[in-house]
Parts: structure tokens; sequence; C-alpha cells
């Protein structure tokens, strides 16, 4: 079907490759299509599923990137690369979920050209740009935990290589953007339940010959799914032979020693997060991928085409554009700063006549002496269960507490509580290690 002007893909990158069992007329040489590819219950389970997941993540995406924008203390290396996936997730889901979602119900592109190529171009970049920074992350932990003593990256620096990382997924994706075009099929046409008839139209990537596409559907494979995930593997998979090794030295006797515990658990559980927005992207974008490769290699007859292109593309988009809602469900499940800035967007209407003001209940922390002064005069620790810096209050400290940083605390303060409000601590993120 590929390279076949007669029949392109219509559909935003990566195509659907929509086609609707057709009906051939040999006398007039006309072929008629059905203008919704899907009976009435199934289309409206592909809309709840697609809306489902368009609201998940503009609003959760949204409040990732309030979360570090707002907060001066969440703005690390890390969370600007996890702000940058927050974009990209962002503009999957403006620009290219409502559009795929309409395409993978209607026979044909019902969109003009700006469109086709304005929704595969994004589509594209943002996932390139996804994977790109996944890379960047690992190489951050990586240098930050396998080589602690060599120089650490800065924001201004994780600033210019998220420009070079959307640099590089804008090169990568030309092609497609040059190649992608709107063209009415002749002899083809969309016939709605009243038997009105409509023109068919295409969004599919021109190619000069034949197997160019196939070439670049490998070169993408390859560049922005195979190759960045394996060194995300291999990253990940050295990091955690350093935790284990760091986890504590045994003492005489097979104790070990308690001061290497916390800072392991802490590395452990970040490394854990990240792990999983990797994982989470590898499994939401196989079955497309799979997809794109078996029908530009495979020679499908024409009903194993009409299945998989009609029911097997939309769940596949469906699934990869799944892993944008997904994100922030995961930093909110791992990260108890995430957790309690989404607490805290949600719950700021009720609380903030108690507060002193929302800067001051979220994001300005309280200097470490004061904070210890105020644990020895109520003589117990506070919600979060601090430790001090010299780690003597371990003992009495919550599990829930953030450990010990680089030698410094990272500090909880105590914001007022008003009724109907539980506390919403002041936090400096366990990010940096």
């Amino acid at each position: 079907m590929e390279g076949e002007p007669s029949q392109p893909p219509n559909s935003s990158w990566p195509p659907s490759q929509n086609t609707s069992q057709a009906k051939a007329t040999p006398a007039a040489n006309l072929t008629f299509s059905s203008y919704y590819q899907h009976s009435s219950p199934v289309a409206a389970m592909f809309i709840v599923a697609y809306v489902l997941i368009f609201l998940l993540c503009i609003v959760g995406n949204a409040l990732v990137c309030f979360i570090v924008l707002k907060n001066r203390h969440m703005r690390t290396v890390t969370n600007m690369f996890i702000l940058n996936l927050a974009v990209s997730d962002l503009l999957v889901g403006i620009f290219c979920m409502p559009t795929t979602l309409v395409d993978n119900l209607i026979t044909g592109w019902p969109f003009d050209n700006a469109t086709c190529k304005m929704s595969g171009l994004v589509q594209g970049m943002s996932v390139s740009a996804s994977v790109f920074t996944l890379v960047a992350i690992a190489v951050e932990r990586f240098r930050c935990i396998v080589h602690p003593f060599r120089e650490k990256l800065t924001v201004r620096k994780a600033l210019v290589a998220i420009a070079v990382i959307w640099a590089l997924a804008l090169l990568i994706m030309c092609p497609s953007a040059v190649t992608l075009t709107v063209t009415r099929e002749e002899h083809h046409f969309m016939v709605d339940a009243r038997n009105r008839s409509y023109p068919l139209y295409s969004c599919w990537e021109a190619w000069p010959e034949k197997g160019m596409r196939r070439v670049y559907t490998t070169v993408l494979f390859s560049h922005i799914y195979l190759a960045p995930l394996a060194l995300i593997v291999l990253m990940y998979a050295r990091i955690a032979r350093k935790l284990c090794k760091a986890s504590g030295p045994a003492r005489a006797g097979g104790e070990t020693a308690p001061q290497g515990r916390p800072g392991a658990r802490r590395r452990a559980r970040v490394v854990h997060m990240l792990v999983m927005v990797a994982l989470v992207f590898t499994l939401s974008w196989l079955p497309l991928w799979a997809l794109l490769l078996l029908i530009d290699y495979g020679q499908l007859s024409e009903p194993q085409l009409h299945l998989v292109t009609v029911y097997a593309f939309p769940f596949a988009h469906w699934l990869a554009f799944f892993n944008s809602s997904a994100n922030p469900i995961i930093y909110g499940y791992f990260n108890e700063n995430f957790r309690r800035g989404f607490q805290a967007a949600f719950r700021a209407q009720f609380c903030l006549p108690q507060w002193a003001g929302p800067k001051e209940a979220y994001s300005e922390p309280l200097p470490g002496e004061l904070l210890r002064a105020r644990l020895s005069a109520e003589g117990q620790p506070g919600d979060s269960g601090l430790p001090s810096e010299s780690g003597q209050s371990s003992r009495a400290a919550r599990s829930g507490r953030l450990p010990l940083r680089g030698g410094r605390v990272a500090h909880h303060g105590l914001a007022g509580e008003g009724p109907g409000c539980g506390h919403l601590p002041l936090t400096i993120p366990a990010w940096d290690i």
C-alpha cells in the first residue's frame, strides 16, 4: 500500500493508514467507501478513550509545568528535563490527539494541507524530543551517581541541551514534513448514511520513490526508538549496579553501616521513577512502531490490511498518546514534591485564606537553624519528620521525610493549617543527588 499514489496513507505522523472496506463498481471504475469507519458503539468507545487521555494529558502536564516554573526550588537540572517532557506531551495533546481521533473515525483526511503537515511535524518532533530528553535524563543521572566527582550539569547547560534536543528533533522530522501532502483520490468517493457522496482526500508522505519511505521508517525506528532506549537501558543498569554497591559497607558481624542506607534509598527512589517513565514510553510506543514496520515490510492481504488499519492503528495511536498522560501520574506517585504540588494546586483556593500566601506556603523554605530551633522548642519532629543536618534526629524522624542531600537537609517548613486543610509543607526537592 505504501508508495502507491492511488492509495496513500491518510493520517498524521506516524500514519494511521486508515482505509475503509470499499466496494468497487467495475462499470464506472469507481470505488465507494463508508464515510465513517466504525459503527456507533465502536466510535463512541474510541471517543471516550481519547477524550479521557486528552483531559489527563492537558491537566496533568499543565500542572507539572506550573509546579516547576512557580516554585524556584524545583528548577533543578532533572526537573528542567521533566519540564521539557511535559511541554512535548502538551504539544501532542493539543495538536495531535484531536486530529488523529477524527482521522481514525472518518475515511480519508478531513483537514487541510497545513494541518496535515503541522500534525505530522509536531507529533514527530514531540516523540523525538521525548526520547532524546529521556536519554539526557539518563546521562545526567549516570554522571551524578556513577561519577559523582565529575563536574555537575548546571541548569543553564540543561537549557542549552534542551534547545539542542528540539533542533535535532526538527532535523530528523524535516523529511516527513516536506513530503507530507494532501491529495484527492481519483475515482474514490465516500458515501454517508444518506447516500450522499464526497471526494476522498488523503494526507500521506509522497516520496519520489517507493522504497524511500521504507528506508526513512527504518531510520526513524533506529534513531528515535531502538538506539536511544538501548542506551537508556545500559545507563540505568550501570546506575543500579552502583546503587547496589553503595547501599552500605558491611561492618564486622554482618551489620550494614546506617549512614549509607538513606542516601542509597533516596537515589533508588529517584531512579525508580525515571526508569518507570522510560519503561512506560517504551511499552506505549512499541505497538505503533511494530505496525509501521509491518505495513512497510509485511506483505498483507486486503482483509489483513483492513483489519490492521481500521482497528489496530487507532488502538496503537491511543496507547502511544496514553504515554503523554501517564507521566504526571508517575511523578505524583514516586515523588513527594510533585505530589504535594498537585495537592497545593487543587486545594489552594480552599486553604489560601489561612496561609500567609501561596509563595510562602509552598515555595519558601525555612533555614536549617530556624527549623532545628522549632523542632527543639516543640520537642518533637514536624509532620514531615525532618532529620537534622548532623543526622541525629533520624531515629525520631518518620519514614516519609526528605533525607540528607549533599550534607544539607531537604527542609520541610510547617504551613499554617486551617479548617479542612491538611499540612502542605515547604519543600526543597530531593532531585540533585
